[in-house]
C-alpha cells in the first residue's frame, strides 16, 4: 500500500502528538477553496465505490479515532454522503457488553470487519480496548503491550485476507475541544450530544495523549498505516482524509467484472 500524504506515520516512527500541529491547513488558503475539492473527492468516491462493490476482490476498513468532539461523526457524514449505503457499513465500539467482556477483546471487532466489496468504517475501534483501560489503570502495562501486539497480528491477518486498512487519528487541540463543547452547551439542539462521562474524561487529557502516542508509534504499518489528521479546521480534516481514501482506491485500478450474459442477444 503506497499512499502519499504529509500526515502518514511511517512504520516504527516515534510519535509525539504535542509536536504535530492540529491546526495545519496544508496548501489551502481558505475553506471556500476546499469545498470544490471535497465535492470532487465525494464524486470520485461514489464511482470508485461502485466498481469496488462490483469487483468484490478487496474490502476496505477505515478506522477513525480521536478525542471527544474530534469529528468522527462529521467525517463520516461529509465524506460518505454520496456513497451507496448498500456498500458501506458503520460500526461503533463502546463499553463491552457482559457477553463481549467474556470473550477476547477482538472477538466483537472481527465480526464487524467488512467482507470483500464493502467499505467498513469503525467509529471508534479495537483501539478503545487499549485506551480507556490503560488510562484508568484497569489493565497493566504488560497487558497494554500484549494487546498492541495482538492488534498488529490481527491487522496483518486481515491484510493477508484482502482487507485494506486505513487508520485516521483526528488530531484536535484541547482548546479546540473546549470551544466545541461550549458550542454544544450554548445550543439547546446539541445538548443531546453532551454526556457526563465525556466531560469527566477531559481531566485525563494528558493520559490519553500518552496512550495515543504509544498506539500510533507501535501500530502504524505499511499494510495498516496511521494518519494523524489536523482537525481543528473541520473542512481541512475532511479533504485530508478523503484525499487518502480516493488515492488508495484509484491506485487499485479495479474494473467492473465481465458480464455473465451476452447482452447483444437479449431481447425484451
Amino acid at each position: 500500500m503506497k499512499i502519499n500524504s504529509p500526515h502518514l506515520i511511517k512504520p516504527h516512527a516515534k510519535v509525539r502528538l504535542d509536536k504535530i500541529s492540529s491546526s495545519d491547513i496544508g496548501d489551502y488558503n481558505s475553506e471556500e477553496a476546499a469545498k470544490a475539492i471535497l465535492a470532487n473527492h465525494c464524486d470520485a468516491l461514489d464511482h470508485l465505490q461502485d466498481v469496488f462493490y462490483a469487483s468484490q476482490s478487496r474490502a476496505l476498513l477505515i478506522v477513525l479515532q480521536g478525542m471527544d468532539t474530534a469529528g468522527k461523526d462529521g467525517t463520516i457524514s461529509h465524506i460518505f454522503s454520496g456513497v451507496n449505503p448498500q456498500g458501506c457499513d458503520v460500526a461503533a465500539f463502546k463499553v463491552p457488553t457482559p457477553l463481549e467482556a467474556r470473550h477476547d477483546f477482538l472477538w466483537r471487532v472481527h465480526a464487524q470487519v467488512p467482507p470483500r466489496g464493502m467499505i467498513g468504517i469503525f467509529n471508534r475501534s479495537h483501539y478503545e480496548d487499549v485506551l480507556s483501560p490503560r488510562v484508568h489503570k484497569l489493565i497493566s502495562g504488560k497487558v497494554v503491550k500484549s494487546r498492541l501486539d495482538d492488534i498488529n497480528e490481527f491487522e496483518d491477518f486481515l491484510a493477508d485476507n484482502d482487507v485494506l486498512i486505513l487508520k485516521f487519528y483526528l488530531h484536535i487541540s484541547r482548546e479546540e475541544q473546549t470551544r466545541r463543547l461550549q458550542a454544544r452547551i450554548d445550543n439547546k439542539k446539541k445538548h443531546w450530544k453532551l454526556s457526563d462521562a465525556d466531560l469527566k474524561e477531559r481531566r485525563f487529557w494528558p493520559d490519553y495523549i500518552d496512550a495515543y502516542n504509544d498506539i500510533l508509534s507501535s501500530t502504524s504499518r505499511k499494510h495498516a498505516p496511521w494518519f494523524v489528521i489536523p482537525s481543528d479546521h473541520k473542512w481541512y480534516r475532511n479533504i485530508a482524509i478523503s484525499s487518502v481514501i480516493v488515492d488508495l482506491m484509484q491506485g487499485l485500478k479495479l474494473k467492473f467484472p465481465q458480464p455473465t450474459l451476452d447482452v447483444s442477444k437479449i431481447k425484451l
